[in-house]
């Protein structure tokens, strides 16, 4: 009989915003004031409302400065604007407002946008946020495209001890804020909404953190929190949808590095990379102890996620009662134990639950249906050798407790394998092909009616909050992974018109769906293409004829319709017009590839002299190819995995104008234009992006490559500024 651990839940209650809860009226009238560049604000003020255009050069150099204790800052009516409205957002620079070791400060109220970081917090215990719209600040220009992802895109939140996170940018980003309080706060169009490092017993309530290219709210060492009634929905990028589902790191929730006992729940967190993205930690992969434990997941949406709706990895936790529909996995556990999930709905994902090396799981009252694997449990035969965690840690996978699950239209209930110690009771089956796959290394599965009912789940909800809102999307809100579309600068939210390719950019004609507001469209100007039908409704379609093989085009549709906000957060009244557009630059570049391989003997770091002789011997493969793009070692080819250089030669002719070259290499790479060494980056590193500027005419490109082991990537575009 296998082992049922008692979990003991305990949580936390706390009381809604004393401020959020005081009539406007009945607040204190505070000194009215102008903003400044270089303002410390030391006691409570209010801000002239208007928009004040101040700019921070750096995060060292904030707009605005923060000190004392009890100070109010009230930004009602006030837009605090760091940077042209129309702006690039991977230009965006510094820091509006620093909170510097102040207590039970407040801000409330306004609008900061155009910035690296809106609001930074450090040592500011009972910090309080309310009412604060820091939308469109920073973000990257994501370098993927329709067919292949590129691996620069990938992110890493794995370590913050030096608040290495703040390199992303942050709509608010906090440190070491006990008792902090966030809510009514919305972020959208950035890539990061709220971050926080080493802080404990906050509130984030009541908030939208959504359409980012990152994280909607991450946490780092933070514990014994609530993140309650938020919309979270639409942070992801790595995604295109019938081509690839990565979601490169990207989640709606992050909760990193022993950050325990934290609260999530009642919350919508759809359509991310991940819902939500558990981590253990470093300290735990090298030594084994501790892990992000003692989480409660419960009545949350964390549908849709391009890759896990809750991954919960080498950790203790608890996940009840919410809905997990349309993920890669609804729920990644590698490496959890003592873990209870019940009470879920799973519906239409690939795998419902996916265990390896898990341990002391209960898997209990839940529902699952139409996937092809509902619940999948296994073990690796063999494990890095080089890794700390197995060292100090029994990896087996063991002793799960399955029961009281209904299985419906499944191609396959449970599927295990290398695993030991599974008890099976009063699970129901309905149309479900294989209701028990077990393979090999299955030992003690015992699959008949309890004696007596299992334990109770000794779990209690957690209270709503006073006021919470019902964050869900609400019936007949658009949902499913495949109306996620990120383009270069990461998700797309609908609220503007926009043409994106049915199928291929090369598809020749070139079919581009017409998306956002309810409206009507006209053809306003095409060029190097042709363009039927000429006018039409959104959504609808229109087919793009290019006039040469080359593509160089540019199809601008006119819009009337509801009102529209724009990328930028720019916002056109319904009935007026709004011109957008589509363009494709793929100039034709005829790529001649040499292939070899090299060994210890001809390295090109430590020998290369030696690699360069291999280089003059014959190549082990040639070919040729119209667009140079490897997005990981498997497309390089069976046997080229590891340990091969290339040698890439082509030519590119280009109008008049200004280009970029842009080369994404993983590892070493060095780039000649016109006999010229222009990239010189002859290194082992992560997938990375090297640019130069290339002016139009005749080129010649010679490009050598070398990957020595691990991810790979290589990549060659030549973009129009």
């Amino acid at each position: 009989m296998i082992a049922i651990r008692r979990l003991l839940i305990v949580v936390l209650c706390l009381a809604p915003s004393a401020v959020a809860a005081v009539p406007p009226s009945a607040r204190q009238v505070l000194p009215l004031i102008e903003l400044r560049a270089g303002l410390v604000v030391d006691h409570s003020v209010r801000v002239r409302p208007g928009t004040y255009r101040l700019v921070s050069p750096d995060l060292d150099r904030p707009v605005v400065v923060i000190r004392g204790s009890g100070v109010t800052l009230d930004l009602t009516g006030v837009t605090l604007q760091g940077a042209d409205p129309d702006a690039d957002p991977d230009t965006l620079r510094g820091l509006a407002v620093l909170v510097d070791h102040a207590s039970r400060a407040t801000i409330r109220g306004g609008a900061i946008r155009g910035y690296q970081v809106g609001i930074l917090a450090r040592r500011s215990p009972h910090l309080h946020v309310t009412a604060i719209d820091v939308s469109y600040n920073w973000k990257p220009h994501l370098l993927s495209g329709i067919e292949q992802e590129n691996q620069a895109d990938w992110l890493s939140y794995h370590n913050n001890e030096r608040d290495e996170w703040l390199r992303y940018g942050a709509a608010i980003y906090l440190s070491e804020s006990d008792e902090a309080e966030i809510d009514h706060t919305r972020a959208v169009q950035g890539m990061n909404g709220l971050m926080v490092t080493r802080s404990a017993r906050l509130a984030m309530w009541n908030n939208t953190f959504s359409w980012l290219s990152g994280v909607g709210i991450g946490l780092y060492r933070t514990t014994d929190s609530r993140i309650l009634h938020n919309r979270i929905d639409w942070c992801v990028r790595g995604f295109s949808n019938g081509y690839y589902s990565r979601g490169q790191d990207s989640a709606g929730l992050l909760i990193y590095e022993q950050s325990t006992h934290n609260v999530v729940a009642y919350n919508s967190i759809t359509h991310g990379g991940d819902g939500v993205f558990l981590w253990a930690g470093q300290s735990t992969m090298d030594t084994g102890q501790g892990g992000a434990n003692d989480n409660v997941f419960y009545d949350n949406d964390v549908s849709h996620a391009v890759a896990n709706g809750i991954e919960a990895t080498f950790s203790r936790n608890v996940i009840v009662g919410n809905r997990i529909d349309d993920c890669a996995n609804g729920i990644w556990g590698g490496y959890s134990f003592d873990s209870l999930i019940a009470r879920n709905a799973f519906a239409g994902n690939t795998d419902g639950i996916a265990i390896e090396h898990g341990q002391h799981i209960t898997i209990r009252d839940n529902t699952f249906a139409d996937e092809a694997t509902a619940i999948r449990v296994w073990a690796d035969a063999t494990e890095d050798p080089n890794w700390g965690y197995p060292k100090h840690r029994d990896t087996r996978s063991h002793d799960y407790l399955i029961a009281g699950n209904r299985f419906d239209r499944e191609r396959t209930a449970l599927s295990v394998r290398d695993t030991s110690g599974i008890r099976l009771g009063t699970n129901q089956y309905t149309q479900v092909a294989t209701p028990l796959e077990a393979g090999a290394g299955v030992t003690d599965l015992v699959d008949r009616p309890f004696d007596s009912p299992p334990p109770a789940i000794a779990f209690v909800p957690p209270d709503p909050m006073a006021g919470g809102m019902d964050a869900k999307l609400p019936s007949g809100a658009r949902r499913g992974r495949a109306t996620i579309i990120v383009d270069g600068w990461g998700p797309y939210d609908y609220r503007s018109p926009k043409l994106w390719p049915a199928g291929k950019p090369g598809d020749r004609p070139l079919t581009l769906r017409v998306l956002g507001p309810e409206g009507r469209w006209t053809l306003a100007a095409i060029a190097g293409a042709s363009a039927a039908p000429t006018s039409g409704s959104v959504p609808g379609e229109v087919v793009v004829t290019p006039a040469g093989a080359s593509a160089d085009l540019r199809v601008d549709l006119e819009y009337i319709g509801a009102e529209v906000v724009t990328p930028r957060g720019q916002v056109v009244e319904a009935g007026r017009p709004f011109r957008f557009s589509y363009a494709l630059f793929d100039p034709a570049i005829d790529w001649t590839l040499r292939f070899w391989r090299f060994d210890a003997t001809s390295d090109p770091l430590t020998d290369q002299a030696a690699f360069e002789a291999r280089l003059a011997a014959p190549p082990v493969r040639t070919e040729t190819m119209r667009r140079l793009a490897f997005a990981n070692a498997r497309a390089f080819g069976d046997g080229f995995a590891d340990h091969i250089a290339i040698v890439a030669d082509g030519a590119v002719d280009l109008a008049t104008g200004s280009y970029d070259l842009v080369v994404t290499s993983d590892d070493g790479v060095r780039v000649w234009v016109d006999g010229r060494l222009a990239i010189d980056d002859w290194s082992i590193h992560a997938a990375k992006e090297d640019r130069v500027p290339l002016p139009g005419g005749q080129h010649r490109l010679r490009l050598e490559y070398f990957q020595n082991t691990g991810a790979a990537a290589l990549e060659v575009q030549v973009v129009r500024r």
